[in-house]
């Protein structure tokens, strides 16, 4: 397992944006792909909103995604297992590169065909404690022609990602700005963000 976390440390270092292609194993990955599949068939995930209770946006037009935020009270051993591999790797991530980080919160997100997220940091003004995004991905045989590519700008240039299972993103929330181009099929993922409280 540290060598995928050394993987997101390393490219973070080199390049602002940490990339494991293999972050999950796919079995992990196919799991928390079909219970986000059945919360979805159980009208149970509901449309995510802007801001937070300071700031909050109930007319936003920045997104159109679902979400379902997971929660050991959930009482799902995927997610379990999901939750224990961001655990050991906020611990590496503290023991390697004094990070601080003890806490964080993660939600599935599925972009249904024709569904976005405009460019947007991940940090509110009103509140800092998001510190670095993770984001964990849940589609097979993903392609450009899908869409859905997770867009993050830097000075510059503007890196293009590709949502393929397995693979897991990793920046810092009150830098990067970033945007979800408009998926041409449903796009599954685990967003959340580690924190400092």
């Amino acid at each position: 397992m540290s060598a995928k976390f050394e993987e997101l440390v390393e490219s973070f270092i080199s390049n602002e944006i940490g990339i494991s292609e293999n972050f999950l194993t796919k079995e992990l990955a196919q799991l928390l792909q079909q219970d986000l599949q059945d919360l979805n068939s159980d009208n149970r995930m509901f449309p995510a909103g802007i801001g937070n209770s300071d700031a909050k946006d109930a007319h936003q037009k920045t997104r159109s995604d679902k979400i379902f935020w997971l929660d050991k009270k959930n009482n799902s051993i995927n997610e379990q297992a999901f939750t224990e591999q961001v655990e050991d790797f906020i611990a590496y991530l503290n023991k390697t590169c004094y990070t601080g980080i003890n806490a964080y919160e993660f939600h599935y997100a599925l972009y249904d065909t024709g569904s976005y997220y405009h460019r947007h940091r991940d940090q509110f003004k009103s509140n800092n404690d998001r510190k670095y995004s993770l984001i964990s991905y849940l589609n097979d045989d993903w392609v450009a022609a899908d869409g859905g590519a997770l867009l993050i700008y830097q000075d510059d240039k503007t890196e293009t990602i590709l949502p393929n299972i397995q693979k897991a993103v990793f920046f810092k929330s009150d830098e990067l700005e970033h945007e979800v181009s408009i998926a041409q099929r449903p796009r599954m993922s685990i967003t959340g963000w580690l924190k400092r409280v």
